[in-house]
C-alpha cells in the first residue's frame, strides 16, 4: 500500500482501482460533476484521503465508496478491491435497476392499433419475462 503522505488525485485513483476504464474518463466524470465528496462536486485534482465517502455517477450506475488505501498504479481487479469499500445502496446497484428496465415491445410502422389477440399475446410475453426474473 502507498503511504498516506503521498498525494493521490481523485482521477487517477479512480482509475487505478477500476471505477473508470481510462485516466481521462476519470477526469471528465470530476469536471461535469458526477463525482461527489459530501455532495459538493470536485476536481480531479482533489487529493484523496483514507476514510473519506465518494458518490461516483457512471451512466445510469450510482456507487459509494469508502477509500480504505491508496493504490498509484492499476492493478487488476481482485487486488484493487482491496483498497475500496463499496457502500452502495441495493436499490442503487446497476443489477437492481435492471429488473426495472425491461425490453419495449414494438410493433411495425403502420400496423395500427393491437387486436385483442396481440394485446394477448404482448400480455403473454410480458408475464413470462417476469416470471423468468422470479426463477432466478
Amino acid at each position: 500500500m502507498a503511504e498516506e503522505k503521498e498525494k493521490l488525485r481523485i482521477d487517477k485513483y479512480l482509475w487505478s482501482i477500476r471505477i473508470f476504464k481510462t485516466r481521462s474518463l476519470a477526469t471528465e466524470a470530476c469536471k461535469a460533476g458526477r463525482v461527489k465528496l459530501k455532495g459538493q462536486n470536485i476536481k480531479p485534482s482533489y487529493p484523496v484521503k483514507v476514510g473519506e465517502t465518494y458518490a461516483i455517477q457512471k451512466g445510469a450506475e450510482r456507487r459509494v465508496i469508502k477509500v480504505v488505501g491508496l493504490l498509484e498504479r492499476r492493478v487488476d481487479a481482485k487486488t484493487a478491491v482491496q483498497f475500496y469499500e463499496d457502500h452502495t445502496p441495493l436499490e442503487e446497484t446497476y443489477a437492481y435497476k435492471s429488473v426495472f428496465l425491461q425490453p419495449v415491445l414494438q410493433r411495425d410502422r403502420g400496423a395500427g392499433r393491437p387486436t385483442k389477440r396481440d394485446r394477448r399475446d404482448i400480455e403473454g410475453l410480458q408475464n413470462e419475462w417476469w416470471e423468468s426474473l422470479e426463477d432466478d
